[in-house]
């Protein structure tokens, strides 16, 4: 598949540095708009060729409207860690609401039994991935891509902040509702791990892009985007040391180690997006060199991701893709063709 994209690469290279002028952004109603590429200033055969390379389920927005869909759209799945950056969404609605005083707010004021080391845990902390629960090291000591941390980041919002059922929090009409999901949302018991249909993860990508505004409206106010919607890890922060976990609050994992995935992060990581940014591991490099410098991505495992390219007004949402694995700073790598092609499917840009 990788071949698929080799041409964006040697053109892509202008993205990060030439803006790219956009129409006003729209939003769906009950049902999402189409149109066809032409009229947004996108490449059909370009995106065709993207979702014959990528497989799975996906879709297109741009400038509000879908402009590529492939497999089936209603279908809810598990966007497994792809749905992070819903709990730090639903981080800021809780300080909005004054249920939490700030990112910077101690979990252990919500009654966790914390050990010395772990005390000074804040929310931040666990978006960041830099807690250090589980691990040896205390908070902001560390990186380490940690599903006990977001285990425990999940139970705090869910069972300790909002004190309600997944569904109940997350599609009040004050909150993640108001984006009037056609499919629903649905959370697993165990983990409250997301599953939802491609067109759905759309609108909350949608929403993520337009930092809060939906219908012209901002149901989130955009500081927080505007503040947290960047890297939160330093660019030297050290990788955790090797250890076994420690689940001494016995909450299990979201779904994975205490230490997997990849050791990239740090310079990069926030509030569970990824950033196009340099890093410790890449500090010559930004993490995907041919996609505009704006790229954000929420990055899930079996392929389920989504690419927000805010200069363009731009969102892919894939479910099962063949996304390949995260290299940070590699240009020879599938991650980073694919969203050079969806880039350079933008026409005269």
């Amino acid at each position: 598949m990788m071949k698929v994209f080799r041409a964006a690469h040697f053109v892509a290279a202008a993205l990060v540095a030439a803006p790219v002028l956009t129409a006003a952004p729209v939003f769906p109603g009950e049902h999402w708009e189409s149109k066809a590429p032409a009229d947004t200033g996108m490449d059909g055969p370009a995106l065709d060729a993207l979702a014959t390379a990528l497989g799975g389920r996906g879709c297109v927005v741009k400038d509000g409207y879908i402009v590529a869909a492939w497999g089936d759209q209603s279908e809810r799945s598990d966007w497994m860690s792809s749905a992070k950056p819903v709990l730090s969404t639903l981080l800021f609605f809780a300080i909005e609401e004054g249920l939490v005083t700030s990112v910077d707010q101690p979990v252990a004021d919500f009654g966790w039994p914390l050990e010395g080391k772990d005390r000074g845990i804040t929310f931040r902390h666990l978006g960041a991935m830099t807690s250090g629960y589980a691990r040896p090291e205390g908070p902001g000591e560390a990186w380490a891509y940690n599903d006990y941390a977001i285990q425990l980041y999940q139970k705090t919002l869910f069972d300790r902040v909002f004190h309600g059922d997944p569904i109940s929090v997350a599609e009040d009409p004050r909150r993640l509702g108001a984006l009037q999901f056609e499919d629903g949302l649905e959370f697993r018991e165990d983990t409250r791990r997301l599953k939802a249909s491609v067109r759905d993860f759309a609108r909350i990508a949608w929403f993520w892009l337009n930092r809060g505004n939906w219908g012209g409206k901002h149901v989130l106010p955009a500081r927080y985007f505007d503040d947290f919607m960047q890297p939160q890890t330093p660019k030297d922060l050290p990788q955790t040391a090797k250890a076994d976990t420690n689940d001494y609050l016995q909450i299990g994992s979201f779904g994975g180690e205490s230490d997997h995935f990849t050791k990239y992060g740090a310079g990069i990581y926030g509030f569970n997006w990824w950033f196009n940014d340099t890093g410790r591991l890449h500090p010559d490099r930004i993490t995907w060199p041919d996609a505009p410098r704006d790229t954000v991505m929420a990055i899930g495992f079996g392929g389920n991701c989504s690419v927000l390219v805010p200069s363009m007004n731009l969102v892919l949402v894939s479910a099962k893709g063949d996304w390949g694995k995260l290299e940070a700073g590699e240009p020879d790598n599938q991650m980073n063709y694919t969203i050079a092609a969806l880039c350079n499917a933008v026409l005269g840009k």
